[in-house]
């Protein structure tokens, strides 16, 4: 296996034709184009190599060949170089001299490279007289490196497929819990891209698997991010090495410098080595699991010695990581590019054991004796008596790549009537089949990518970036939350308010600074330019002033949409609960409102220890112009001040001074004005603001509120349209999110739609944070998350509905929250109401409906009671 590789595929641009014994590749044609496949075709032998005629006529009219050789040169490679990387490389060379040589190649050489490559092992060159041009194009076409870069771009795709099915064959085998496999998305762009699609594909080999289990191991949990890093550098290296195969040499005078390609090389191939080894590891783990679920003890032992003798270790690959790091820290990047490629080998050889190991674990038993019966019957097994055997229900997916092998097996007609001959060669007959220079690779390979493809689309469906489904126990803890926050803002009067979900686009902009960038337009439908809705306050603006409305008190809970990069807590997709309050009134008197409504909410959601942070715009704007900013570049500079609690000073200050203009002298001022809180008595507009904050503190303090709030001169809330009091509220406890509501004062904002000026000031709070707060405060508290409210469950034992339905009207009718389930088998109704977490089921069975009683089961106390069945409803009532 050490030579594993998959048959080369024909290339849009590499011509490819079907003979009698093997394809034939061609080069030299105009387009023509050595594809990694080829090569390693050419040097596996399951392929001829030719030169175009076109090629050769060019050749035969080159002048070269009139030029008397000027120089002898010993094409030569390594002696530990095998036959595959030595016919890799011959080949790689024949087309840099195709490429690069179009008038100073000379025939002989061509045609000499093309002899020895008909041979095996290739024949030895000897030294050769070649012309100045010649001896340019064989010293720096790096053959021996991109001939071995090849090889493993080859081998490494093939593995890439090949060891998600054999993974998935060891799922089945050990009976592994495949949660790891369900839907990964979160919607916060934090899961790769190829680990969705490895956990997709182990999904749909696995799709109606019954084989799979509870088993835990890091085995199988390390999976979609192992196989996925394989993925990703194999896409990488394969962009790479198309570049290499097809590039023309630079003709230079003899002994120039070098042009860094085996740098290049070693450094896109060190990730393969990194790769192959962690694919290694984890495939030999799964393998040993495999052996030990294998039930029948004499297979076991068998094949357990078998796997002792001939699977490599751990420590092999240990060693062989130890020879690359070697090769590469001492330069010799030809023993580097071939070690890398016995790793390859190794690493493919470990995962044809696993493949083994999982085979016989699942059918072993039934094929050994197939076998065995076969062999001492002569006769074939009677099709009929398979058929009634109970079959065990591997996936969709892995019950495909079980069949071809058991077809091959039986196929080739291994029987015996000793066990352990018939293993063997159950063994050896695997090792062939994942041999990749195999006739019959090709085809395991292709049915494992059908069955990945043929689900393209079916494959279960994904949700976009930035968004996410909430489960049952999800939306218990939303609704909960949606009722608190609903019963506080009722409190305070306010009145709900619903509007479009998508507003016209001239609605929105101007409106956001620079978050502007950051709003979801729309198609035009019909002459109107439309945008998702940024947030809530702006339509409420534009409702006021539409509507002509000078005071209104609301509140509105609503998604809103954001075209932002998906990060941890932040999502394109988000409820946020507004409370506003807009209109004339008595000074700070709302901003007070607003504040204290934002703690009352914060405190009856129980979410911990928090904070608000509280500034005023006009003292920032104030700060601004002390320091010297443009009056023109006040919200741009907010926008940046805004930062200072998620990044350094030294970061503001470069993006101050680097991105928007201001000078360095102006940046430093700002940043001494907020670490020392600055003297604001200098400004009309910051006297105004801090006899504002007086009267908001002072309010505060006597409703005993002021214990949450912080003064915060860094403060700045980017948004355009606030003009006094800002304030936000920051999550101080173990989970991450930051920031969790924000609001303040808005004066302009209404009177921007063309009507008068309406004062108004509000809070927003970001539900999705809170409830990623809650959700982790249940899993830490243990607590059970009931996803209903149901209260009673009516069993009906059989299949009588209209009893059922009888009972459950009278439940409902009285007020009770009651569900019923007809099952004839006791268990479906009591895991039912374990799952749901109900209290009270009303068992009724053939005998209860005879006497006209019912079994009323109290789960949280585990007591059962008989009540007549006319007394049960008001029973229940009693005790709920």
């Amino acid at each position: 296996m050490a030579d594993g590789g998959e048959t080369a595929t024909a290339t849009a641009t590499t011509t490819a034709t079907a003979t009698a014994t093997a394809m034939v590749v061609t080069l030299g044609g105009k387009g023509s184009f050595l594809s990694p496949s080829a090569s390693y075709a050419v040097a596996a032998g399951t392929a001829r190599l030719r030169v175009d005629s076109s090629a050769s006529d060019r050749l035969a009219a080159s002048p070269a060949n009139r030029i008397s050789p000027a120089a002898n040169f010993k094409i030569s490679f390594p002696p530990y170089f095998s036959v595959v990387e030595t016919r890799a490389s011959l080949t790689v060379l024949l087309n840099k001299l195709l490429l690069s040589g179009s008038s100073g190649t000379r025939t002989v050489l061509v045609d000499l490279i093309l002899d020895s490559l008909s041979s095996v092992p290739p024949r030895d060159f000897g030294n050769l007289a070649v012309t100045d041009e010649e001896v340019c194009i064989l010293e720096n076409a790096h053959s021996s490196l991109y001939g071995i870069c090849a090889v493993l771009d080859h081998l490494s795709t093939a593995l890439s497929t090949t060891v998600d099915a054999v993974a998935a064959l060891s799922c089945e085998a050990i009976k592994a819990n495949v949660a790891v496999f369900n839907p990964m998305d979160s919607g916060d762009g934090f899961v790769q891209k190829d680990e969705i699609g490895v956990a997709s594909d182990m999904k749909v080999l696995l799709n109606g698997s019954k084989l799979v289990g509870e088993v835990e191991s890091e085995a199988i949990s390390c999976i979609p991010k192992v196989h996925a890093t394989l993925r990703r550098v194999v896409k990488w290296v394969h962009s790479e090495v198309r570049v290499y195969l097809n590039s023309s040499v630079r003709i230079q005078k003899t002994g120039s410098a070098t042009d860094g390609a085996a740098d290049d090389v070693v450094n896109v191939l060190l990730p393969l080595a990194d790769a192959l080894l962690r694919i290694g590891k984890y495939s030999f783990c799964r393998a040993k699991m495999n052996l030990d679920s294998i039930g029948a003890d004499a297979l076991k032992s068998s094949l357990t010695g078998m796997f002792e003798k001939e699977c490599l270790r751990m420590d092999d690959l240990e060693n062989e990581k130890k020879v690359i790091v070697d090769a590469y820290i001492g330069g010799d990047f030809e023993k580097f590019v071939h070690e890398l490629y016995v790793l390859c080998g190794c690493v493919w050889k470990m995962v044809a054991w696993e493949a083994i190991t999982a085979l016989v674990a699942l059918e072993g038993s039934e094929l050994i004796e197939k076998g065995k019966h076969e062999e001492i019957s002569g006769v074939q097994a009677d099709k009929k008596s398979e058929k009634k055997k109970k079959k065990v229900l591997l996936g969709r997916g892995t019950a495909v790549v079980v069949q071809l092998i058991k077809d091959r097996f039986q196929r080739n007609g291994e029987t015996d009537s000793d066990s352990s001959i018939l293993l063997e060669k159950l063994v050896q007959d695997l090792l062939l089949f994942l041999d990749t220079r195999g006739p019959e690779f090709d085809d395991f390979l292709n049915k494992v990518k059908e069955i990945v493809d043929s689900n393209e689309s079916r494959r279960l469906p994904k949700i976009p970036k930035g968004t996410r489904d909430f489960a049952k126990e999800q939306m218990a803890i939303r609704e909960k939350a949606f009722s608190i926050i609903t019963e506080v803002f009722k409190k305070h009067g306010a009145t709900a308010l619903d509007t479009p979900v998508f507003e016209l686009r001239e609605t929105l902009m101007g409106k956001y600074g620079e978050d502007s960038k950051l709003i979801y337009d729309l198609d035009d439908q019909g002459g109107e330019l439309c945008s998702l809705r940024y947030d809530l306050t702006v339509p409420f603006a534009r409702y006021m002033a539409m509507n002509g409305l000078t005071s209104l008190k609301r509140h509105q809970i609503a998604k809103v949409y954001r075209r932002d990069n998906p990060s941890k807590g932040r999502y394109r997709e988000f409820y946020q609960c507004d409370f506003d309050i807009a209109g004339q009134n008595v000074r700070m008197g709302p901003d007070f409102e607003v504040v204290v409504i934002l703690i009352d909410l914060l405190d009856k959601l129980n979410i911990g220890d928090y904070e608000v942070k509280l500034n005023h715009r006009k003292l920032l704007d104030g700060m601004l112009e002390i320091c010297g900013v443009p009056s023109e570049k006040f919200r741009t500079i907010c926008s940046s001040i805004d930062k200072l609690d998620k990044q350094p000073f030294e970061q503001i200050r470069k993006e101050m001074v680097e991105e928007k203009g201001l000078t360095a002298e102006t940046a430093d001022r700002i940043g001494n004005f907020v670490k020392e809180r600055g003297k604001f008595l200098e400004n009309e507009g910051s006297v105004h603001a801090l006899n504002d904050l007086e009267i908001l503190f002072n309010a505060l303090e006597k409703s005993k509120c002021i214990n949450k709030v912080v003064f915060d001169l860094s403060l700045a809330r980017g948004l355009d349209y606030y003009t006094g009091v800002i304030f936000e509220a920051v999550f101080k406890g173990a989970t991450q999110v930051g920031t969790i509501a924000a609001g303040g004062r808005y004066d302009n904002l209404i009177g921007m739609f063309g009507t008068k000026q309406v004062p108004a000031v509000g809070v927003s709070l970001g539900i999705e944070r809170v409830f990623a707060i809650m959700e982790q405060l249940q899993k830490d508290q243990n607590q059970i998350i009931r996803a209903t409210e149901t209260q009673v469950l009516v069993a009906s034992l059989g299949d009588d509905l209209p009893s059922a339905a009888e009972l459950v009207k009278e439940f409902w009718d009285a007020g009770v929250k009651a569900e019923f389930l007809v099952n004839k088998r006791v268990m479906k109704h009591i895991d039912y109401v374990k799952e749901y977490h109900i209290p009270w089921m009303v068992l009724v069975g053939e005998r209860e409906l005879r006497e006209r009683v019912v079994k009323l089961k109290d789960f949280e106390n585990s007591k059962e009671e008989v009540i007549p069945r006319d007394a049960i409803v008001q029973e229940v009532l009693n005790r709920l």
